[in-house]
């Protein structure tokens, strides 16, 4: 069933309308929520509330309780394909938990929390940006793992980053709703403005096991494959950033296992036709984030990688 969650007047006789799907089946009163389109540019997402809602709709006998879909918290963003709330360009996961008597973003936020505080679990699913690669990843706040890292594991991606908690906006909706008392997982996965099918699959797939565990779903699950979900709690990462300005060319394959001396790729000047920095790596890591927009300048973040055993 559709439902609408916040609207408000737009100029010219528009409207802002953030809806969601809300499917119910069985009994049950457990309750998870897939939120997705915070930002604009991010549309990773859509093809996960389109294989969720395809699936559950085809045999609403199967499901055991709810499952609400927002594909678009930021829908004039999804539009123009604009990262922050056009025309202020606001990032909207720096405007929680909002406010009922603020302006339009505000407002807007506070409904979203209202709406989804009390959901047994919440799946907060972004994109990277145009600049950057990510492999299907789970981020938990340090202090939130005890709680949140059994059912991310559920979810069967490739890297579970439990990252520090200074790392951590206090104005996101993750924050906000762990905060509050609803468990919260942020999945990061893909590039900007792009989706990955092989990704959304993925996802769709450990959703579903994640799903049957939670007790709301009764139909078939993939099986799991034989790999190892990378959990960074008994390991460092690690960054690395171009030395020089020019065009990254990657080597590597993402994400991927490389070992020490290993090339990741190489930056180049294509005036001179030179070389001007070989990005290696000096010990057996795994790489889950790489450069996607060719274009570099010094500083400019190149990967990012998880050397296991090295806390």
């Amino acid at each position: 069933m559709i439902k609408t969650v916040f609207t408000t007047e737009l100029p010219v006789d528009e409207h802002l309308l953030i809806r969601k799907n809300s499917l119910s089946g069985g009994t049950g009163e457990k309750r998870l929520c897939i939120v997705t389109g915070t930002h604009g540019d991010e549309l990773e997402g859509q093809y996960i509330c389109y294989r969720i809602g395809s699936l559950l709709q085809s045999d609403l006998s199967l499901l055991d309780g709810t499952v609400d879909i927002y594909p678009a918290l930021n829908p004039v963003g999804i539009d123009s394909i604009t990262r922050g709330i056009p025309p202020f360009d606001l990032d909207m996961n720096r405007m929680f938990p909002g406010d009922p008597l603020g302006n339009m973003a505000e407002s807007t936020a506070y409904s979203i929390i209202r709406d989804l505080r009390g959901a047994d679990l919440v799946l907060d699913i972004h994109s990277s940006n145009i600049f950057l690669y990510e492999a299907p990843q789970v981020r938990i706040n340090r202090l939130t793992a005890e709680t949140l890292t059994p059912p991310a594991k559920h979810l069967d991606l490739d890297f579970l980053w439990v990252h520090e908690a200074a790392t951590v906006l206090e104005t996101t909706l993750a924050y906000t709703l762990n905060t509050l008392g609803t468990p919260t997982l942020v999945v990061e996965m893909g590039v900007g403005m792009r989706i990955t099918p092989s990704y959304g699959e993925r996802l769709t797939a450990g959703i579903l096991r994640l799903m049957r565990h939670m007790g709301l779903w009764k139909g078939p699950v993939p099986e799991l494959p034989e790999r190892r979900t990378m959990v960074s709690t008994n390991g460092s990462v690690d960054f690395i950033n171009a030395s020089a300005s020019g065009v990254f060319i990657p080597f590597i394959r993402h994400p991927m296992q490389v070992e020490a001396g290993q090339s990741l790729g190489r930056i180049v000047d294509p005036l001179r036709g030179t070389v001007v920095q070989e990005v290696t790596v000096d010990r057996s890591c795994f790489v889950f984030t790489i450069r996607a927009y060719p274009v570099v300048y010094e500083g400019s973040l190149l990967a990012r990688i998880y050397r296991e055993g090295e806390a």
